[in-house]
């Protein structure tokens, strides 16, 4: 299952560089994650200052 950035998201881009999949991209001043490119490691959820990103 993908992970999710919630809308408590503050586009600092810390989980895009950690992101081994290069799923993660900036839009609108936030971070979203392409589903069908999201290997579920959960290596962006460990590097978030505000645990936006998470498991669906």
């Amino acid at each position: 299952m993908a992970y999710k950035i919630s809308d408590e998201c503050i586009g600092c881009g810390a989980c895009a560089a950690e992101c081994p999949a290069g799923a993660i991209s900036e839009a609108d001043g936030k971070c979203v994650i392409d589903a069908d490119a999201c290997l579920d490691c959960g290596a962006c959820a460990g590097v978030c200052p505000v645990g936006a990103p998470q498991a669906e």
